[in-house]
């Protein structure tokens, strides 16, 4: 991972977007202190253009990483189909 300030962002942004796009990691630091860090997509590739266009407009966030295989091949929860929608519901109605 390659640490910035933010002067140097600044100067060089296109530079650092590049790294970016080749794979590599930024820190962005404001006076020696973390305030941001840039990562590159997973892949483009795994994504359709409906969440491009929602991560654009910022409502979902895109992934930094890919789920290993063996996440797929947990046992999933036993969760009631009711106990879900009420979940769901809750969450809307707090919104």
């Amino acid at each position: 991972m390659r640490t910035v300030n933010i002067a140097d962002l600044k100067n060089n942004l296109r530079a650092h977007l590049e790294r970016v796009r080749a794979g590599e990691e930024l820190l962005v630091k404001d006076r020696n202190r973390p305030l941001a860090r840039l990562v590159p997509f997973v892949s483009g590739e795994d994504l359709d253009a409906e969440e491009v266009e929602l991560a654009a407009s910022g409502l979902i966030r895109l992934p930094t990483w890919k789920l290993p295989d063996t996440f797929w091949k947990m046992p999933a929860p036993r969760v009631s189909f009711e106990d879900s929608v009420s979940s769901v519901v809750s969450e809307r109605d707090e919104g």
